[in-house]
């Protein structure tokens, strides 16, 4: 068949890829591999991806060594850092003290047990790493399976019992098998892809909560701000910086709080992101289709195919109903901590103009956002924050702060998107009020009672 040359080229230029890479010996071209999807375009860091691809030969698991993701995620992030003054170390403290307070007023969801935390970028990476691999190795997982599966569909047919020429490979290690050395290969470029971008997310996230999801442990770290990212969001904004910082910080605390009083929040909203994950695989035809077709010495279509998600298939029904499940109850959260702190904000002459730019900032995401939700195909900014803050709003001004608050006391008490669609009838129940009839509940009224007889008789 015409094709079938094309295929053969294809299987030797990976061959000699390979060969080339495993090698050792400095054969390796640091800015070959800087022109490839995913990898960083410092030679270093090149390099020492090259030492980690090298060690994925030897390791015989099948896990993903998730240290290169934190190693490349702390190294991005330290060199952007610039260490808080004494000073200013001092302010942050002082905003987190008078937050605290503020929020008091506001909320009687007690106070933190674990004073918060100030990080470096790298410290905001390390502290949030366990939560990003959880979150991506279903993703991950499926690649170094699709990997495996692509290249054993083009290569293995030539050979019984493995991939062709691999046992030949210089730095092989006896008895490793080739499957499994490809499954580690490829979920070690994974791992420094999500290094690169939780890296790049610890140079514009500001606190532990940032991003709506409980990033951090929850015990012995339960709050926390990144100073330098703080002070960067508020150098675009005509506010003095002190009001940025004290927004920031009762917004922080207001949702390290919430996660800390109802504990099966956490737990509740992590199954509902694994229920999304559970349902990922890798589209294995757009791979083999991308490996037929590929041109070494022009790599911008698999390059667009890994930026645009192209290997991710559509969502699935369980997906889709996992997902709307997942903005729910993370609009929920907005909502409620939009609420909270605005209350707890009311002293602050530019309180407003702060929330405007955080509602604005956490609708459109930054692109460290956008890249992990391309990397996982998941992403994490509610679609209905205004509309549910409206309706926390509407039980607090109706029922008082307390009852507002003890919604979140159980999961089966926690509104849902018929509340938020509908904040009237949830207003009724907590008060244990009866809603004003809309002209449908008067309409069913009028026929209901016709037919039970209750009309009038016509004479």
């Amino acid at each position: 068949m015409a094709d079938e040359p094309d295929r053969d080229d294809d299987a030797d230029d990976l061959l000699d890829a390979l060969r080339d890479l495993f090698a050792g010996g400095g054969q390796v071209d640091p800015a070959r591999l800087a022109g490839l999807p995913g990898m960083p375009s410092d030679p270093a860091l090149v390099s020492r991806l090259i030492q980690q691809l090298q060690q994925a030969l030897e390791h015989s698991g099948d896990g993903i060594d998730w240290g290169l993701a934190l190693e490349q995620a702390t190294l991005l992030a330290g060199r952007s850092a610039v260490p808080a003054t004494p000073g200013e170390h001092s302010a942050f403290e002082q905003a987190l003290h008078v937050a605290s307070l503020w929020l008091d007023e506001a909320t009687d969801i007690a106070s933190l047990t674990a004073a918060p935390a100030l990080l470096t970028r790298a410290g905001w990476a390390e502290a949030t790493m366990p939560v990003w691999t959880q979150l991506a190795e279903p993703v991950a997982t499926s690649i170094a399976d699709a990997l495996t599966e692509v290249v054993d569909d083009q290569l293995g047919d030539q050979l019984e019992g493995g991939i062709p020429g691999m046992a030949g490979l210089p730095g092989l290690p006896p008895g490793v098998d080739p499957a499994s050395m490809l499954r580690n290969v490829g979920g070690t470029l994974f791992a420094m892809q999500l290094g690169q971008v939780v890296g790049q997310l610890a140079t514009e996230a500001v606190s532990g909560g940032d991003v709506g999801i409980p990033l951090l442990d929850g015990e012995s770290r339960q709050a926390a701000l990144v100073p330098q990212n703080v002070d960067a969001f508020g150098a675009g904004l005509d506010i003095p910086i002190d009001e940025v910082r004290l927004y920031l910080a009762v917004r922080e605390l207001a949702h390290a709080r919430l996660f800390r009083q109802a504990r099966w929040l956490r737990l509740q909203l992590l199954t509902q992101i694994a229920d999304f994950a559970r349902g990922i695989h890798v589209d294995t035809e757009r791979i083999t289709e991308l490996a037929e077709q590929f041109d070494p010495s022009n790599p911008e279509e698999l390059r667009a195919a890994v930026t645009n998600g192209a290997f991710l298939p559509e969502k699935t029904e369980e997906q889709k109903l996992a997902l709307s499940r997942l903005e729910t109850m993370l609009a929920l959260i907005e909502g409620w901590v939009d609420v909270v702190t605005a209350q707890a904000t009311s002293r602050l002459p530019k309180g407003g103009a702060i929330a405007e730019s955080v509602r604005r900032r956490r609708a459109t995401g930054g692109p460290a956002e956008q890249a992990f939700a391309t990397l996982v195909g998941l992403e994490l900014r509610p679609r209905r924050l205004r509309e549910a803050a409206a309706m926390w709003q509407a039980v607090a001004d109706a029922a008082g702060p307390a009852a507002r608050d003890a919604l979140w006391a159980h999961p089966d008490v926690l509104p849902g998107d018929a509340d938020i669609d509908d904040p009237a009838a949830l207003v009724a129940r907590v008060t244990g009020g009866e809603p004003e009839p809309d002209d449908v509940d008067r309409a069913l009224e009028e026929l209901l009672g016709d037919e039970s007889g209750d009309r009038p008789h016509e004479e």
